[in-house]
């Protein structure tokens, strides 16, 4: 939520004044969420102000100060969504506060939220609608978890060790309304604003929600902690030790899914660099397939497990001889064979790489036909139907080795790439997987290929000769 994208730039003169010139449309969506939610935001906070009782000012400066903290050291665990342990923080506060007589959680909370939505970047790179976003989906999902501990503990006296059963179920409540609203807020926010350009699928969720969820419990039980122990400051220290560990978890994951997505980056490297016409290539069947699989309605974990089996799907090829794979005309037999070989050494040479393992069953079936023919590794098992993340990888590379360039033809029109995965649904093709396909290109605000070569012929002859380009060339032939 607070990474910055980069705004539209205009190359030319625009001779319009400024002020007369139509508001940008990413503009115009930032607006859209910006205003209501920080409207939200400042209405929780003023009625929390009016409507409850102020904490120990002195007690909550401390945790305003490891909150605020946390925000800011807060780590990119999927793309555009970032989290801290901040909650621990929160929760603890919320409940000293909603426990504690002549102070309710709800202001402390939203008042927490709302000086923790800043970051030094957010001044610095003049940002507006960061900060205004995250102001307003914080103080609101604090303040509804503040309201329910005043609720469920602001009667419960004195505190002592009977509190904790208490206290873990007002915290659970808690933390599952802040969660559930933070998570829906932002991600409300991040499809609205950025949704003309395909977003990675935010994976782990189950995960990495269930994680916020326990920090909360357990940071509400940190609160009871210190009070019924007679609020030592020792409670304190050993609760931001605590909070520290889970920072780090949550550092950790974003570092081993930070080295994943280099590992996968260098692997495509290193295949370009073999070869000028792949260039580009599994970015596009990753990209296609993530247009599948959002069609299809795949969780996000699931699609990035298909989009990482696309990255990987042609690594095997480093095992083909370089003149096979640019040879312009028609393999011979052997050569052939030697090419097939790609769908299986991808699994020899991802063997000792544990988190692809996965993803590289899926790819060694990419060339797998849905009727049970084709060929691969160990994910084609002959007269069988492949997995249906296979069937989405072999349609979307199809799709891209028909509109792009190849060194023995030219990039073919989409529409007749489009026509060939039809006509070859229920044999080659998943009819679902093709249905789901096309959908999602009649969607898109781009169309890929060369409009004019509309067959395979006129294709090949471009490859041999460009001269042979004429007008009289059929456009539908």
């Amino acid at each position: 939520m607070k990474k910055l994208m980069t705004t539209l730039k205009f190359t030319f003169n625009n001779p319009v004044p400024k002020e007369l010139r139509p508001m940008h449309p990413a503009i115009k969506r930032r607006l859209k969420i910006a205003i209501p939610y920080s409207v939200a935001g400042a209405a929780a906070l003023v009625g929390a102000w009016f409507l409850s009782d102020p904490p120990d000012w002195r007690l909550w400066a401390l945790f305003a100060g490891l909150f605020v903290a946390l925000e800011v050291s807060s780590v990119e665990v999927n793309e555009r969504l970032f989290q801290s342990s901040g909650i621990m923080v929160v929760m603890t506060a919320g409940v000293i506060f909603a426990i504690e007589p002549g102070s309710s959680a709800t202001l402390a909370m939203a008042l927490m939220a709302a000086v923790g939505a800043y970051v030094p970047d957010d001044f610095k790179e003049k940002r507006w609608f960061q900060p205004m976003t995250n102001f307003g989906q914080l103080v609101v999902s604090s303040a509804a978890a503040g309201l329910l501990l005043d609720i469920n503990l602001g009667l419960v006296g004195a505190a002592d060790r009977d509190i904790f059963p208490r206290v873990a179920v007002a915290s659970i409540l808690a933390a599952v309304v802040f969660v559930t609203l933070n998570n829906v807020m932002v991600r409300r926010a991040v499809k609205y604003v950025w949704r003309t350009t395909r977003l990675q699928p935010w994976s782990q969720m189950g995960m990495l929600i269930g994680g916020q969820i326990m920090m909360g419990v357990l940071g509400g039980l940190i609160g009871a902690a210190y009070l019924v122990a007679g609020k030592p400051p020792v409670v304190l220290m050993l609760s931001v030790a605590v909070y520290a560990i889970g920072h780090m978890s949550l550092y950790a994951y974003s570092k081993l899914r930070e080295s994943h997505l280099g590992a996968l980056r260098g692997f495509i490297k290193t295949l370009e660099a073999k070869d000028m016409y792949t260039r580009g290539h599994t970015e596009r069947v990753a990209f296609f397939s993530q247009m599948i699989c959002e069609e299809m309605r795949f969780t996000g974990t699931r699609q990035e497990t298909v989009m990482w089996a696309a990255l990987i799907h042609d690594l095997g090829k480093l095992a083909v001889p370089l003149e096979i794979i640019r040879k312009r005309g028609p393999l011979t037999d052997e050569e052939f064979a030697i090419m097939k070989k790609h769908a299986s050494v991808v699994e020899v040479i991802l063997k000792k790489v544990d988190f692809l393992q996965p993803m590289v069953k899926i790819a060694s079936a990419h060339h797998s036909r849905f009727d049970g023919g084709g060929y691969g590794g160990s994910g084609h098992v002959p007269g069988k139907t492949p997995s249906i993340e296979a069937c989405i990888i072999s349609a979307a590379d199809a799709f891209d080795a028909m509109t792009s360039a190849r060194t023995y033809r030219m990039a073919m029109a989409q529409k007749y790439a489009i026509s060939e995965l039809e006509n070859n649904s229920g044999s080659q093709f998943h009819p679902d997987v093709v249905k789901a396909f096309v959908r999602a290109l009649g969607k898109a605000r781009h169309t890929w290929g060369a409009p004019h070569i509309t067959n395979e012929q006129m294709a090949r002859r471009l490859a041999e000769d460009p001269r042979t380009l004429r007008h009289d060339w059929p456009r539908d032939a």
